[in-house]
């Protein structure tokens, strides 16, 4: 499967619109937006879910996969598809995980016209923001709503993963307050 390329960055870096004076960057305030969360929550989903260090910056990247537990990052969409449809039929849906918040096919793929929609940015952002807002509802909690994003049956994935949200979030908020990028 094809790795993370640079000529990847550029493309990425220009249609997500990633701008040090925009944070969280504009797709993100819109996807938040229209599920009522805040970006700032939704973003740092993002980054735990998708995250890659790209000239010194954690970026979300929108052609990353998770086959099977190892995380895979694509130069582009197209590539990612093709690797995306290998692995679904390769292994159950429920093993396969994609795009900026690394939706779960198996249990979220209906929220998707096709397996390869997952990796629209912007339709990803919508089903992550989604998910995260159903989680909201039923805990009240954005912490425990991330927990169950990544795990929603609860116990030590959940757990480790809730701190890790945690620490990120505090992380960018601590960085929007400054202005500084994360």
């Amino acid at each position: 499967m094809a790795t993370l390329r640079l000529s990847g960055i550029a493309l990425m870096l220009t249609m997500l619109a990633v701008q040090a004076d925009e944070l969280p960057p504009p797709a993100y305030q819109l996807a938040a937006h229209d599920a009522d969360i805040p970006s700032t929550v939704l973003f740092a989903i993002a980054l735990q879910e998708s995250g890659t260090r790209v000239r010194g910056r954690l970026l979300p990247w929108p052609w990353t996969l998770n086959i099977a537990g190892t995380p895979y990052r694509f130069a582009t969409r197209q590539a990612a598809c093709h690797a995306l449809l290998q692995a679904l039929a390769r292994h159950d849906a429920k093993r396969v995980d994609a795009g900026l918040g690394q939706t779960n096919l198996g249990y979220h793929g209906q929220r998707f016209s096709s397996p390869c929609e997952a990796l629209d940015p912007y339709r990803n952002l919508a089903v992550t923001a989604a998910l995260l807002q159903e989680h909201h509802d039923a805990t009240g909690d954005w912490v425990l709503a991330a927990g169950r994003y990544h795990h929603p049956a609860g116990g030590a994935p959940a757990a480790r993963y809730r701190a890790g949200f945690s620490q990120r979030l505090e992380q960018l908020l601590i960085s929007f307050e400054q202005g500084t990028p994360p």
